[in-house]
């Protein structure tokens, strides 16, 4: 039995958005990591945004060559050398026997990063108008399945410390940074199957395998008229890099650059990724167990996968537009929920609390001087911690302290958060990649995608680096206060400009938006 060009489509854009499995898997598992290496490492604050940003540093540094290596060795070429470059991060990165190898191992996965990019690009090239907004959405999906199934994998490893003689609170993050080795394979085995994208093809004067590629995924009837339509939209196409470049950057692209960069600063300036990357950490701030920390990042992969899965029924019947404003106006009522919830925290230690402290195993002695003491601020409370106990301590002592101490109204953080979750992954999460994929002409394409996810990426790299300083200095509720008011500034400039694209393509999006 033949299969029909929908399935293709659906397989070969499942493969190529794989990486985006690979990286929410990433994501994931090295916010259950945290804990553990700065442990062992005896990390500061800026150290372990290190560990963490690193990655985004790597990415930024792939993509200022992604677009010229997409040009000349094609998209799917580019992901194969991905694919390697994860597989090699996770060796490293569970073998490292020092903060600085851990660093090498995090930056080589980073330099893979820009595979969200790619893949977009790669699935905007091989997707009929009316369903591409529903194929490149799977990207997002595959993110939150792969953050998904390591939150899982990070629980369960987490509850056998103790049980399972291999695994204890100095090799835990080992079997965490490594399970990713499997998968990393498997991407590699699947994206042999792919075909190089049509569009790519053609802009190399290769018609013949584009006009194969094309017979595959569309209808015999719409090749021919397609390919002309293609070509039409490269002839006179400059490969220069420089006048890439300076078509990205002219006059007559300002409105879909402007778009662009709007859309990937905000996606990452609202917080995602400090949620995300540090999701244990942001639930000991409300008084959570490790365990119960663990476990409530099972919840975060569960409404992360749900509502992605929102995004793609109802990206093409309500646009892309309409679900950008509704994300952002529940991210800002979200991120205010949380900071409620924070701001109206107390944190006192009484005697019973610290007997319940000593069962459990921590070190109390250091603790006498705060019995009966009142803080009515995260920051105060912590800063005097960082004064009893060592670096190598402080890590392990802090959450089940925190638990111990803390006077606070649980259900405002945890609305916000969870209601951030949704509205995020319905909404300008995976639309970001459909609007990349769409409002850059063909003849910029490979150098504009990876541009505007260059800004994400640095953008991303800022949050997640300076996270943890920020909980220290500023507490957790100011710092999701932040993130609300970025929030609502974009979801006012995204009123403006933010066009409606569904049902078009590629080139008749270029038509509107690109001026003379």
């Amino acid at each position: 039995m033949k299969m029909s060009h929908d399935r293709r489509v659906t397989q070969y854009a499942l493969i190529s958005a794989f990486g985006g499995f690979v990286f929410g898997l990433d994501a994931a598992n090295i916010s259950g990591v945290v804990r553990y290496v700065t442990a062992q490492f005896g990390l500061n604050s800026m150290q372990v945004g290190s560990v963490v940003g690193i990655a985004g540093i790597g990415a930024i540094v792939a993509l200022m060559i992604t677009g010229t290596l997409c040009d000349k060795y094609g998209r799917k070429n580019v992901l194969l050398g991905l694919a390697a470059l994860y597989t090699l991060s996770s060796s490293i990165s569970s073998l490292a026997g020092s903060y600085e190898v851990l660093l090498l191992g995090r930056f080589i996965g980073g330099l893979a990063f820009c595979s969200l990019s790619i893949s977009s690009m790669y699935i905007g090239e091989i997707a009929p108008a009316d369903k591409r907004g529903k194929f490149v959405s799977i990207n997002q999906l595959l993110i939150t399945i792969g953050s998904l199934v390591a939150f899982i994998v990070n629980y369960l490893l987490v509850k056998s410390i103790g049980v399972v003689d291999l695994i204890t609170p100095e090799t835990v993050w080992r079997y965490m940074l490594g399970f990713e080795l499997i998968p990393n394979v498997i991407w590699i085995v699947l994206l042999v199957k792919v075909p190089k994208s049509p569009r790519w093809l053609i802009s190399k004067g290769r018609i013949t395998e584009a006009r194969e590629v094309f017979k595959k995924i569309v209808p015999a009837n719409e090749v021919e008229p397609l390919i002309m339509n293609v070509r039409q939209t490269v002839a006179g196409d400059n490969n220069n890099l420089f006048q890439q470049v300076k078509d990205l950057f002219s006059r007559r692209m300002r409105l879909v650059l402007f778009i662009a960069v709007t859309f990937a600063i905000t996606q990452q300036v609202i917080g995602i990724n400090a949620v995300l990357f540090y999701a244990p950490v942001v639930f000991e701030q409300i008084g959570m167990s490790v365990e119960s920390s663990f476990m409530q990042t099972i919840y975060v992969g569960i409404v992360n996968v749900s509502f992605t899965i929102v995004a793609i029924l109802f990206i093409e019947k309500l646009g892309r537009r309409k679900l950008t404003l509704a994300g952002l106006a529940l991210i800002v009522i979200a991120h205010g929920s949380s900071w409620y919830g924070f701001h109206s925290a107390t944190y006192q230690l009484n005697e019973q609390s610290v007997v319940s402290l000593q069962q459990q195993q921590i070190a109390t002695e250091p603790l006498s001087v705060l019995v009966d003491k009142r803080y009515s601020s995260d920051v105060e409370f912590k800063a005097d911690l960082a004064k009893l106990y060592s670096p190598n301590e402080l890590p392990l002592v802090t959450g089940p302290i925190i638990e111990a101490a803390i006077n606070i109204n649980a259900a405002y953080v945890l609305f916000g958060i969870f209601l951030f979750l949704g509205a995020f992954h319905f909404s300008i999460g995976p639309i970001m990649w459909v609007i990349f994929s769409e409002i850059f002409p063909n003849k910029i394409r490979s150098i504009a995608i990876p541009f505007a996810a260059l800004i994400t990426s640095l953008t991303s790299y800022f949050v997640q680096q300076f996270f943890p300083w920020q909980l220290e200095q500023f507490g957790a509720g100011n710092t999701f206060l932040s993130y609300g008011a970025v929030g609502l500034v974009s979801l006012v400039v995204m009123v403006k400009v933010l066009p409606e694209t569904k049902n078009k393509s590629i080139e008749d999006i270029e038509a509107d938006l690109v001026t003379n």
